[in-house]
């Protein structure tokens, strides 16, 4: 079943509002066998919605569209469906009563506007939506089906999950997709390639594969499609086995794991405990670690060392070392390392000092340079970078990065 998602919205063009339904809907649909084949954001125009939709209807098995169905002037994409499917406007009783019920109990009167959300097109099939007042909508015409559903993420969701994804998932009971992704960090997307480049010619042809990457990490994903899902499964883990041969110290996690939990699973399996000192990552590195529930577990807390004077008084670094080697240094950014690392009595450290950008540079220090130390049981080890220019994305490369080099410290405990 090939699908087309359609938002409509003014705020989207513009930039005033994120449309994150796509890719809530992208993935639910991919898991039921639905293959998205475009995706298209259009303004609050009735001849721009009636046109696009008869497009995409006369093109695909599958059109979801959301927003629009608000009680607002500019909502209007009932009154548009309606020509479409050439129907007439009725109330839809069920969703009148949960209007005024709603309106009731807020102790609010209902206006004609938010009464008029319960009018509906006739032809349609009535998607009751318990989290708000206007209702999701399903047409079908010459083969083809059109859900409607509003733009609010929560509301969507909720009739997704109730209705649409059920009701397609009985019409693809015969077709399945599998999707498996494998996550890295540290080598450039090329760089990887080449590395696959044998593997990835032994692929078999019902396995396709995608290079996915980002700052955090370069996704490699592996999908199929067929009848038999233990059996794509089965096939797609013999290809994970194979890659986890060539690129065993590159590969931390699959799906949607984390450099961060990647790293707690394995502090909390060996039962150590790890403490920061950031300068140039301002508690980045500390926000991904928090983020995982469980982390109290094993992170006993940090410091954001920005300053020198909290370099010296706090994490103990000599100031001599600073004076002489700069902050950003090997020198300094091992003892705020080790620092941090007996201030808080943890196993673990990680510390990091560098310049985001765009402005600090000196003479041999461009913006990007960062010092990454981690200290461990067995003493501290310590590495350089050069980053970019841009400072946000220097942050965040050199927590992850930082993250990374603590896992592979890690790593080294189950060998």
């Amino acid at each position: 079943m090939n699908a087309a998602i359609l938002t409509i919205g003014t705020e989207i063009l513009i930039g005033q509002v994120i449309d994150t339904n796509s890719a809530w809907m992208a993935n639910e649909l991919n898991q039921i066998g639905v293959s998205i084949q475009t995706i298209i954001s259009i303004s609050d125009s009735g001849d721009e919605i009636k046109s696009t939709v008869e497009q995409l209807l006369n093109k695909y098995d599958l059109v979801l569209v959301t927003g629009g169905l608000g009680p607002t002037s500019d909502d209007i994409t009932t009154q548009i469906l309606c020509e479409v499917f050439n129907s007439k406007l009725v109330f839809h009783e069920l969703t009148l009563q949960h209007i005024e019920s709603i309106f009731a109990k807020r102790n609010l009167p209902l206006t004609e506007l938010n009464r008029n959300q319960a009018l509906v097109p006739e032809c349609c099939e009535v998607l009751f939506n318990s989290n708000g007042t206007a209702p999701g909508m399903w047409f079908t015409k010459n083969c083809s089906i059109l859900v409607a559903m509003p733009g609010v993420p929560f509301e969507m969701k909720g009739i997704m999950e109730q209705y649409v994804i059920p009701k397609l998932a009985a019409l693809r009971k015969d077709s399945v997709i599998v999707h498996k992704t494998i996550q890295t960090f540290g080598l450039p997307e090329s760089f990887l390639a080449q590395k696959l480049e044998e593997w990835e010619r032994d692929m078999p042809s019902s396995i396709s594969i995608a290079y996915l990457p980002s700052p955090i990490s370069i996704r490699v994903r592996l999908s199929s499609v067929g009848t038999n899902k233990v059996e794509i499964e089965k096939a797609i883990d013999q290809q994970v086995q194979k890659l986890l041969t060539i690129i065993p110290n590159y590969v931390f996690g699959f799906d949607d794991d984390s450099l961060a939990s990647a790293v707690g699973v394995l502090l909390n399996k060996y039962g150590k405990s790890l403490s920061l000192a950031e300068s140039c990552t301002g508690g980045t590195i500390s926000q991904l670690i928090t983020q995982i529930s469980g982390s109290s577990a094993y992170y006993k807390g940090g410091v954001v060392a920005y300053s020198n004077e909290i370099k010296v008084n706090f994490l103990n670094v000599d100031n001599a070392l600073i004076i002489e080697h700069g902050a950003v240094s090997q020198q300094v950014v091992e003892a705020m390392a080790n620092g941090v690392r007996a201030k808080f009595k943890t196993d673990y450290s990680i510390a990091t000092s560098g310049i985001a950008g765009p402005t600090g540079a000196t003479p041999g220090k461009p913006v990007g340079l960062v010092w990454i130390a981690v200290s461990t049981p067995e003493g501290t080890i310590s590495k350089s970078f050069a980053f970019s220019n841009d400072r946000e994305r220097n942050i965040l490369r050199s927590s992850v990065t930082a993250l990374n080099m603590l896992r592979l410290e890690l790593v080294i405990l189950t060998k």
